[in-house]
């Protein structure tokens, strides 16, 4: 048998921190035995060995049953596991996910100011620097938006059936700082945020369009042409954007429910250290075709394999 070596399997472990249950492994190896043979090999009460036998069949390494006896039913011991492998790096199954793709005009709320706008691949959505236009219905067609200050708000479909568990939430998009025009040197502070949680703060160098995007539209000449492929991920070990660390928030922090569509809010502060702006790219803009593509990875509950 295979035991991975985890705080998981702690039942386990901590029977072989014992000399008095190692003590009667080794006397259950020769034969079985009952609480009262125990008691007396040892020279310790029969409460006492009653206590670590329970450890040792909740952990599945001893079994007992109750026989007959000469003055009444008496529990009998047996040594049920043979062995027992401890893996300290155990190969692990690939996780369950549920996988999705969210076009970046698909927001379900917003608060922008400008400079700001909408671009579909074929044109400018309404007219760019007045808000209002974030709620035309048009809106779901954008492949481009940007804002100056405010925030954008997407709402991530759950799949998760009751008897599953998120492990591990990711989100990789295109997105860069917003300067009127363009600036490569223009930093911003983009802040994240999972059902209102937030969950950290990356500072993007600059506003990109000293050259075309590789998927802009041959008809956009407004500044900005890409961003820069950003992957948030959030686990039991806290929150990264590629690889580096942005806060100690987990998974579990981020509360996230079955039946409950998961809130993913960017946002640039105006009171930030750099109230850069946002500018997100969908497909058919900017330098990788894609839209916010999100990967939820989930356990099922009680599993035994993961």
């Amino acid at each position: 048998m295979k035991i991975e070596v985890s705080v998981q399997n702690m039942t386990f472990l901590e029977c072989l921190s014992s000399e008095t249950r190692v003590k009667i492994i080794e006397l259950l190896n020769e034969k079985p035995l009952n609480i009262k043979e125990m008691s007396q090999a040892l020279g310790i009460s029969s409460a006492i060995v009653t206590k670590h036998i329970q450890k040792l069949t909740e952990a599945g390494i001893v079994s007992c049953e109750s026989v007959a006896g000469k003055r009444g039913m008496q529990k009998i011991c047996s040594l049920q596991m043979k062995q027992a492998i401890l893996e300290f790096r155990p190969k692990r199954a690939r996780p369950l996910t549920h996988t999705v793709s969210i076009p970046i005009g698909q927001y379900a709320a917003c608060e922008v100011r400008p400079t700001c706008g909408l671009a579909s691949s074929e044109r400018i959505i309404g007219v760019m620097d007045d808000p209002r236009y974030f709620a035309d219905p048009a809106h779901v067609r954008a492949s481009h938006l940007w804002f100056g200050s405010g925030y954008i708000e997407y709402r991530l479909p759950n799949f998760l059936l009751g008897n599953q568990a998120a492990r591990s939430l990711e989100i990789s998009l295109e997105l860069c700082s917003e300067a009127p025009g363009y600036n490569e040197a223009w930093p911003s502070d983009i802040s994240f945020y999972i059902n209102d949680i937030p969950i950290g703060m990356w500072t993007c160098p600059g506003d990109f369009g000293e050259r075309k995007g590789v998927y802009t539209p041959s008809w956009w000449n407004n500044g900005t042409q890409y961003g820069l492929l950003k992957t948030i991920s959030v686990s039991d070990r806290g929150t990264y954007v590629d690889g580096v660390r942005m806060s100690d928030v987990t998974i579990d922090d981020v509360n996230i429910q079955f039946g409950k569509d998961i809130g993913f809010r960017i946002a640039s502060h105006e009171t930030s250290v750099n109230p850069g702006g946002v500018s997100l790219f969908g497909k058919h803009f900017g330098n990788y075709n894609q839209d916010i593509d999100v990967i939820l990875a989930y356990d099922i509950i009680g599993s035994k394999g993961n």
